[in-house]
């Protein structure tokens, strides 16, 4: 296992889309589908990188990074995420929130070694 790191991502403007969610009890496929959509998700024209973390209750923040708003919406219309989608709203999350957002400054820290 690598130490977690945040995402590399370009100087800006990009969007991140925050996605919120608590999650309902059982895995009930969720991981299998997660990590499918993560390995599609990385070959879409416009995607840039994701950040996400899970608290032990089941609340979790996933924000993906991506070039423009047609990147979203093309990964939005992908045909596996859609079915993905709708099973989450039926078996995986008892409510989540999505926000998009343009992203107009960034800057970052990375403690080396010898700190």
């Amino acid at each position: 296992m690598t130490d977690p790191v945040p995402a590399s991502l370009p100087a800006p403007p990009y969007y991140a889309v925050i996605f919120t969610a608590v999650r309902t009890p059982g895995d009930n496929g969720y991981r299998a589908t997660d990590d499918r959509l993560m390995e599609l998700a990385v070959e879409q024209p416009g995607y840039l990188g994701i950040d996400s973390a899970r608290r032990a209750d089941g609340l979790g923040v996933t924000v993906s990074y991506w070039k423009d708003e047609e990147s979203i919406a093309a990964w939005r219309k992908h045909a596996e995420h859609t079915v993905a989608r709708t099973h989450g709203r039926e078996h995986w999350y008892a409510s989540y929130s999505l926000h998009v957002a343009k992203v107009e400054r960034a800057y970052g820290f990375t403690r080396t070694a010898d700190e």
